[in-house]
């Protein structure tokens, strides 16, 4: 597997404790694919806090993503290609498809696969 990217349900799935979350997680471990958090989702996820433990303890297994200039422009790009306003939801697709990852784990599977068609790659959708 060439890489995964967490969406925001993903980060609120292992925040919950969500099984089938956590085996995705502990299985791309596993397999040494190292999920990429993008900034904005982390900042849609992110409250702080003792209540957030096991998203911390899940991000501690993850790299995190700054969205530079360039790829702000891409996000835009996609998002007009996509006809979508949510701009963390094309963040995520856009870094999925600019770095080759297969996965994208979401729990919003109907604008995530709109993005990707408009992307015009394919990329596996994992639903939490």
């Amino acid at each position: 597997m060439a890489g995964v990217t967490y969406d925001t349900g993903a980060l609120i799935a292992g925040e919950r404790n969500d099984r089938r979350m956590w085996a995705l997680h502990v299985g791309f471990m596993a397999e040494e694919v190292v999920p990429v958090v993008p900034a904005p989702v982390l900042a849609e996820a992110w409250r702080g806090g003792p209540r957030q433990a096991s998203l911390v303890r899940m991000l501690a297994g993850c790299d995190l993503e700054d969205m530079t200039a360039k790829q702000a422009r891409g996000v835009g790009e996609l998002a007009g290609r996509a006809d979508v306003d949510d701009i963390v939801d094309v963040s995520v697709v856009e870094g999925a498809l600019r770095r080759g990852d297969d996965v994208v784990v979401t729990s919003n599977e109907s604008d995530i696969r709109r993005i990707v068609q408009a992307g015009r790659k394919r990329l596996r959708v994992e639903i939490v």
